[in-house]
């Protein structure tokens, strides 16, 4: 069966944070990595997240609640964006670092990597800062249409090699490749949890205040 998102909020603060004690699995990525598109497709809508021609233009996260349920998939700021100011790359990595490290109901990390090359510094980083605290990871391969079929194998190789038994799945936002299996994955860490969550439906939980 189709699953529905819906977004819910944003916040581009630590103050704005919700749902932090809700079943949710984030999205991360580098600004360039087809994000956005991704999102609209595992909606089965065109213009759920706005998909610029211009990377590093989302600022906020993002929260879109899956199957009008109390579980979420979250959209995180792009990283390893370069023409932006220092202050503007430090204040995005700090409200990423904060969300990651004080999100009581984050249950995996979504690491979108670019089909076509391989494994990037920034990428690499946020891997092991995932793993590094515990957080489960999920791999997806993403612009599968537009990589050759070496690029595609040499890039998957290169990040079973590195991450070891993580789940890695190619997909491809425009032909609709591996989006159920994404879901899987998704539902595999958030699915069962729903029904429990006693979060309240449609309120903001903000959880513990910003230090």
């Amino acid at each position: 069966m189709p699953h529905t998102l819906q977004l819910e909020a944003t916040a581009y603060t630590k103050q704005q944070l919700a749902f932090a004690n809700s079943p949710q699995a984030a999205l991360a990525g580098r600004s360039n990595v087809g994000k956005s598109s991704l999102i609209n497709a595992l909606a089965g809508r065109k213009q759920l997240a706005k998909v610029s021609a211009t990377p590093g233009k989302t600022r906020s996260i993002n929260y879109y609640r899956i199957d009008a349920g109390q579980t979420f998939l979250v959209d995180l700021p792009g990283y390893g964006y370069a023409r932006c100011s220092k202050e503007e790359r430090q204040k995005w990595a700090g409200l990423l670092e904060y969300y990651l490290t004080r999100t009581p109901g984050l249950k995996a990390l979504i690491l979108l990597l670019d089909g076509r090359l391989m494994p990037q510094v920034s990428d690499r980083e946020m891997a092991a800062f995932a793993q590094n605290r515990g957080i489960p990871l999920v791999a997806v391969l993403t612009k599968a249409d537009k990589a050759k079929q070496r690029e595609r194998e040499a890039a998957r190789l290169a990040w079973e090699t590195l991450l070891g038994p993580v789940p890695l799945i190619l997909t491809s936002a425009e032909k609709k490749t591996g989006l159920d299996s994404l879901w899987e994955q998704i539902w595999g860490v958030l699915g069962e949890l729903d029904a429990g969550s006693d979060a309240a439906v449609g309120e903001p939980d903000h959880g513990e205040e910003p230090a």
